[in-house]
């Protein structure tokens, strides 16, 4: 062995142990601030609701802290109500059978009692999960979702995935948590193994919202063609990368396959690591039509026979469209022996229904702040 390599070794395994370390450290960092706003959001939370303090006492406790330390930072009042919103929306499940605060708890809320972070009621995921997940991205969750089971979608992928706080803005904004898993698709029948098509059902919205496309739609029933949202699509690739999934590797848009002398192009190729197959991605302006299908599944066919290595899965499919009614869709891609799915998106100048009431996030921010504010 050279020199050379030796040291290349030697580099790696110092920049693991080093890199080790950090995590370990930063991790510690996280639980004890957790564990800190969650107790003094307890003591916030028992002398608020309880009346023992009036209207303004965060606001001048917060400022008197800043002259008790100066530079202090993350105490401000804001900061102080997360705090109390953090610790009422988890102690039902982390102290399930604790007793709401009343007037006579004037002796336990005299003084802050730092305790362990209470997680013996969570699961071994949930609690690597949660002290994983720093106060900021936590309130961000808290502030949007109301669901148990979304907030836990959301700490477990901020987790996984190390997603920022815009980029969790950006997921919950999207609605996440309500169109994974949920698209028209043939995965079950077509996918030899089980645990494939699951995964597949799982990687895939049933809408996707591309805020970062403006294409202004035509009043008529004429819609613009698919090369101008392709061309915008391209524009912003990471921006539809991140729509779709940190899984998911661009690799070329009109991939050319020639069968038979004849040239074929798929709108969008791409291969998902965690699927570990090509998947390709076909672009439709208008509603979706059962004729899509034989294009799609052609192409897919081709792509197993000519471009699939060896040990990667079969390709799956994607048509992407403006709108698609669900049972035309489950009847039209019944009988097809490719793994197709069907999914619609939404551009950034058209917000749903569904979205709407994620869009004016400071209402539901402010309730949550303000709530009860006249007994402070």
């Amino acid at each position: 062995m050279s020199e050379l390599t030796i040291y290349r070794e030697a580099v790696i395994e110092i920049k693991n142990a080093i890199l080790q370390s950090r995590y370990r450290a930063a991790s510690k960092v996280n639980i004890e601030q957790l564990t800190l706003n969650y107790n003094i959001g307890r003591y916030v939370s028992d002398n608020t609701r309880s009346g023992k303090w009036g209207s303004g006492a965060l606001e001048n406790i917060s400022k008197q802290l800043q002259g008790e330390l100066p530079g202090l930072r993350g105490f401000s009042t804001t900061n102080m109500k997360y705090m109390r919103i953090f610790f009422e929306q988890w102690v039902s499940v982390f102290e399930p059978n604790r007793p709401l605060p009343t007037d006579d708890l004037q002796e336990e809320t005299a003084i802050i009692q730092i305790r362990q972070l209470p997680t013996d009621e969570l699961k071994e995921e949930e609690l690597h999960a949660f002290i994983r997940v720093g106060f900021t991205h936590q309130t961000e969750i808290l502030s949007k979702c109301n669901i148990l089971e979304e907030r836990w979608y959301y700490i477990k992928k901020c987790a996984s995935e190390f997603w920022s706080v815009d980029t969790l803005k950006y997921h919950i904004k999207a609605n996440d948590y309500s169109k994974y898993g949920a698209l028209p698709n043939n995965f079950e029948v077509t996918l030899p193994d089980k645990k494939q098509a699951s995964r597949a059902v799982q990687s895939f919205k049933s809408e996707y919202f591309l805020d970062f496309i403006n294409i202004e739609e035509e009043t008529s029933d004429d819609l613009i063609g698919e090369p101008e949202l392709h061309a915008e699509i391209l524009n912003n690739i990471r921006k539809f990368i991140m729509a779709f999934g940190e899984d998911f590797c661009f690799m070329a848009s009109k991939y050319r396959v020639i069968v038979e002398g004849d040239e074929n192009f798929i709108d969008l190729l791409f291969f998902n690591r965690s699927l570990h197959c090509l998947v390709a991605i076909e672009l439709k302006r208008g509603a979706f039509k059962p004729a899509y299908l034989g294009q799609l599944n052609f192409y897919l066919s081709a792509l197993d026979e000519y471009v699939k290595k060896p040990d990667e899965n079969p390709s799956v499919g994607i048509i992407l469209c403006k709108e698609a009614k669900k049972t035309v869709v489950e009847f039209a891609v019944r009988d097809f022996n490719k793994p197709i799915g069907v999914s619609t998106y939404t551009l950034g100048n058209k917000i749903p229904e569904a979205y709407q009431a994620l869009i004016p996030v400071i209402d539901g921010v402010q309730q949550l702040l303000s709530e009860n504010e006249g007994e402070e």
